[in-house]
């Protein structure tokens, strides 16, 4: 950049991370993230800015933050590059930093150097041993490999006389595989007299080229070389990772195609648009629903049933459950014949009550049995209703795009659907008072007064073989390994016998349980358990498995259990609708021992059973039929005939159609997200055509990080010349090309280390990059250090 823009100072001076973009342009000027719009040519104010952005977050007094500011530095002088200045790490805490400010600064420093994208500049300085540099630790965790490491040297010019880094910067000793990079920063004094960050790089390349331990690598050192291998490493990344990146923006273009498709062909001016739009939408809404209704939708729920199949089940299993569990209430009906019986009779003692059967007693018996079945009818219109509004409300997702136009159709479709339940329960009611207005004994299924006397009070199964009626897995509750304890099988129920095997490949049978004599019955829920649970016994008070009396059977959902009550009763497992003991002792008294009237009492029952299986048979097959004919049919042609109609004279159509805005802003940011994803895959193939890549160097031995932390530091008096632990003349802290995580210095003679740098990902192109404080104010005048003859 070749501008002074980084804050210096004592102590710690970066306390937020700095995300620096280099970016190359024909003017020179900043930008600031959280100053949009805002261009900064004075690059002292820029310096400034970045500390009244830090003390804004951080405060005055030495507090840190993980919040990053964000610079973009546009210039014809800078390659293109984004680099990250991180705090160094401080090992006790001032002012108002936390009591674990080395963790945190730690943690700030990992979270983006772990990332496999970016470059690590380990910054150490040349006047510290570099075995026991923090900067190379850190970044052997994360690059183990070495691939995305650099090491870089500074404060070349502050060595002892007698000593220098060739050894270092030739990578012989303590190697990198990615080498080290030498540079010379600015001094404290250069700094204070303003010198040119150009002149300062001119010094700098005076001094590779004038020491004699660096003379021969001069072109491989100083901060322009760092900028050239960065810039390389950085098209190096580019080229490796294009092809995953070309298959996933791919994949990404064809997600939104069809999205931009529609959106393309939108013309806000065009007059007719609103019209088309809205014609459009109400055939698509009742294309959907007829789909959904049918069970041909190109979107299929595979989590629950909705839509068709559901009111399928509501006609086919729920509906002839509801009508059972009324149906089945043995001793209350028959105490209800004796009464009717022996009101008829009045106050007359029969005298011929073994010859007949009286007809009025069946008759009211059974209108009383039919009426009943008027909640059943009443509860599956309910159901159904309910079902179709649910669908009408996933059919207007769609039209989500107009918020009024989704709103109406909503409202209207609803009110259409409630009005035609009330005539289907208008005719549903009709049904069962047409069949309660003439009771047809002649009817070829009857089985008559003779009949009725000889036939045994049993309920009979349907004939229906031992075919399968039902597969699926079911939680055996109250049998397991311990008390209470519970394991889910795989239950098989046949027309005679519920069966249960390990698993669903049907080959380890566990048991199989007849079904004769079984009744179902609900078990209340425990609090702590999630399942529904019901419950299998044997009218006959026998065990049904083993040891226990009951078989408990637990679903996950309601809907699951009513549909297995749906399929026992269809096996001749019916619901348990016994009286309780005080039900039987509170009425004992009012039954007959009079065996005359017992036999009547049979027999009316086999007459009531035998005629309400006949309107049973009639209800179960009229009602579905009604609730299709009025409700689902009606519905489906209200939808294509006369929606539109009630669309245009409920509201204007520019407010139906007027957009949402978040349709507004979604609309415009699939187009622009395709457009910028075209692009990038035309930047992308001009790039696979015009960068060259170089290899990664091979590998090298660099066990010395590890050994280095676990052996003490060498002395500062052993006279090593290739190593970096000689003590500097003088205390100077620079600043490198990126900033690194410093050495906190073995030495008793070192000199304090400012805390600025962290390995990063690739960095600033370093010229203008400013240190730590300086010790001394000025730097003393001698020649360059130089190897000693």
């Amino acid at each position: 950049v070749s501008r002074d823009f980084l804050p210096r100072g004592s102590g710690i001076v970066t306390r937020r991370p700095l995300v620096l973009q280099l970016i190359t342009a024909k003017t020179e000027y900043a930008e600031f993230l959280h100053c949009k719009g805002r261009k900064f040519t004075d690059f002292d104010e820029v310096r400034q800015e970045i500390e009244v952005e830090t003390d804004r977050i951080t405060g005055m007094n030495k507090g840190i933050s993980s919040i990053p500011i964000n610079l973009r530095i546009y210039s014809p002088h800078v390659l293109s590059l984004t680099l990250i200045d991180l705090p160094g790490i401080t090992k006790v805490p001032v002012g108002d930093q936390p009591p674990d400010i080395e963790q945190q600064i730690r943690d700030m420093i990992m979270q983006f150097i772990s990332r496999e994208n970016c470059l690590i500049l380990a910054v150490t300085p040349a006047n510290t041993d570099l075995a026991n540099s923090d900067a190379l630790k850190l970044a052997k965790e994360v690059d183990p490999q070495g691939l995305r490491t650099i090491g870089v040297i500074t404060k070349l010019d502050l060595m002892d006389e007698g000593t220098d880094a060739r050894e270092i910067l030739e990578n012989k000793l303590l190697p990198l595989r990615r080498g080290y990079i030498g540079v010379v920063n600015r001094s404290q004094k250069d700094i204070d007299g303003k010198k040119d960050i150009k002149a300062a790089l001119l010094a700098e390349r005076k001094f590779f080229l004038s020491h004699p331990a660096y003379r021969h690598m001069a072109d491989r050192m100083g901060t322009p070389y760092l900028q050239k291998v960065l810039n390389q490493q950085l098209t190096n990344h580019i080229r490796d990772t294009l092809p995953a990146f070309r298959s996933k923006l791919q994949s990404q273009l064809l997600s939104i195609e069809h999205e931009v498709e529609v959106y393309k062909n939108f013309r806000p001016e065009d007059p007719t648009r609103k019209t088309k739009a809205l014609l459009q939408m109400v055939q698509q809404f009742s294309v959907d629903f007829e789909k959904r209704i049918e069970g041909s939708g190109d979107q299929v729920d595979t989590l629950e049933l909705s839509g068709g199949a559901k009111i399928n089940r509501i006609f086919h299993e729920r509906f002839p459950f509801e009508l059972v569990k009324m149906e089945f209430n043995e001793k209350e009906l028959r105490r209800e014949i004796s009464y009717a019986i022996k009101n008829i009779h009045g106050i007359r003692q029969v005298l011929l009550t073994g010859l007949f059967t009286p007809d009025m007693a069946f008759e009211a018996i059974v209108k009383k049995q039919i009426v009943k079945l008027k909640g059943p009818c009443l509860k599956s219109v309910d159901l159904v209703m309910q079902e179709l509004i649910n669908t009408v409300k996933k059919c207007t997702k769609k039209l989500a795009t107009y918020p009024r136009l989704c709103e109406e159709t909503e409202r209207i479709v609803a009110g259409y659907i409630r009005e035609r339940e009330e005539k289907t329960k208008d005719q549903v009611l009709l049904l069962i008072d047409i069949q309660v207005s003439y009771i047809n004994t002649n009817h070829e299924d009857f089985i008559g007064f003779a009949n009725a006397q000889q036939r045994s009070s049993q309920v009979n199964k349907s004939a229906v073989g031992n075919q399968v009626i039902r597969k699926g897995w079911l939680t055996i509750n109250n049998i397991g390994i311990m008390k209470g304890g519970s394991k889910e099988y795989w239950f098989v129920l046949t027309a005679e016998s519920l069966s249960w095997y390990k698993d669903d490949e049907e080959k380890e049978k566990k048991y199989m349980l007849p079904l004769d004599n079984l009744k179902v019955r609900d078990v209340e829920k425990s609090f702590m358990s999630s399942k529904h649970i019901f419950a299998l016994f044997n009218t006959e008070q026998r065990n049904v498995y083993k040891d226990y009396r009951f078989l408990e059977l637990a679903c996950d959902s309601q809907e699951e259990v009513d549909s297995w009550k749906a399929s026992l009763l269809r096996a001749g497992v019916y619901p348990d609708k016994s009286s309780t003991e005080n039900d039987e002792n509170g009425q004992a008294d009012n039954f007959s021992m009079d065996p005359q009237l017992e036999r009547q009492v049979e027999t009316i029952r086999n007459l009531v059973d035998s005629y309400m299986s006949i309107i049973n048979k009639c209800i179960r097959d009229l009602i579905p039929k009604t609730i299709m004919h009025l409700m689902i049919n009606n519905v489906k042609e209200f939808i294509n005939a006369e929606l539109l109609a009630h669309l245009y004279s409920s509201e204007d159509q520019n407010t139906l159609m007027e957009e949402s805005a978040e349709q507004a802003q979604r609309r415009d940011e699939t187009l622009r997200m395709y457009q910028a994803l075209k692009e990038a895959l035309a930047i992308i193939g001009d790039i696979s055509t015009s960068t060259v890549s170089t290899p990664a160097p091979p590998p090298v031995d660099d066990s010395w990080l590890q050994q280095a932390r676990r052996s003490p530091p060498p002395s500062p008096s052993t006279p090593r010349r290739p190593t970096l632990n000689n003590p500097p003349t003088r205390p100077l802290s620079g600043r490198g090309p990126a900033p690194a995580i410093p050495s906190p210095g073995p030495q008793s003679g070192a000199p304090p280390v400012p805390f600025r740098p962290g390995p990063l990902p690739p960095f600033p192109s370093g010229s203008e990059a400013l240190g730590g404080p300086p010790q001394v104010p000025s730097r003393p005048s001698r020649a360059p250090p130089s190897v000693p003859r």
